[in-house]
């Protein structure tokens, strides 16, 4: 399984399937009315965790080549779409229970015997117990960190806390050029004593890979 991130909370994942095809599986691809720019991607499957425009970009995902549509998931409930079992989990945008910023949407994907979870814009300060118990065990950790919409980076860490990942990635914090102005990743990063910490193009990852290792933070770079 291959992970990119784009910035913002839109990462594309590419997991093996059934006689050497894959399942492409795009998330929050966003406008670029702020300020990136997404290159062209292909989806199987597309899941968007909330209607604002640096998340639902459902025009700029092209279907795949082999000619099926795309398979689109912006409600929760559990899907099972070409070998891949998801799950989507209601949650809030903000910690007043929505009254800010509306409702958000938390994704579990359970591929190539990983389980992903994408936290997308999650507001609250922490997960509810009825969030973790559906959420489970989590190998992969998309989270925002960049505040002001979204978690601060200390409440991403407890929430990080919360899930015990094997491996976290941070999204959803200052970029240049990036319009909408969010704390640096720098900030999340000091909270684990980290300074330097050498940013991946895309992150190949196993199963098997996982099993004898500690928990890490893993940076992508868009």
């Amino acid at each position: 399984m291959t992970i990119q991130w784009y910035g913002q909370s839109c990462f594309q994942i590419i997991a093996s399937r059934n006689r050497g095809e894959q399942t492409s599986i795009v998330i929050d691809p966003f406008s670029e009315e702020i300020g990136l720019k997404l290159p062209k991607l292909e989806a199987d499957i597309l899941l968007i965790s909330h209607e604002h425009r640096n998340h639902n970009n459902i025009k700029a995902v092209a279907a795949p080549t082999s000619g099926y549509p795309i398979f689109l998931i912006k409600e929760p409930g559990e899907y099972d779409v070409k070998n891949v079992i998801l799950q989507g989990i209601s949650s809030y945008h903000d910690n007043s229970q929505g009254k800010e910023r509306g409702e958000n949407i938390i994704y579990t994907i359970w591929v190539e015997d990983l389980k992903i979870c994408h936290l997308g814009d999650l507001g609250q300060k922490e997960l509810t117990e009825e969030q973790l118990e559906k959420i489970g065990e989590v190998d992969i950790l998309m989270i925002p960190v960049g505040g002001t919409y979204t978690v601060s980076d200390k409440e991403a860490s407890k929430i990080m806390s919360q899930l015990e990942p094997k491996i976290t990635i941070p999204m959803h914090y200052a970029l240049p050029k990036l319009k909408v102005k969010l704390d640096s990743l720098d900030k999340f990063l000091k909270n684990f004593g980290i300074k330097n910490l050498e940013p991946l193009k895309k992150l190949s990852v196993k199963n098997k890979d996982l099993s004898s290792e500690e928990a890490k933070i893993v940076i992508l770079k868009p």
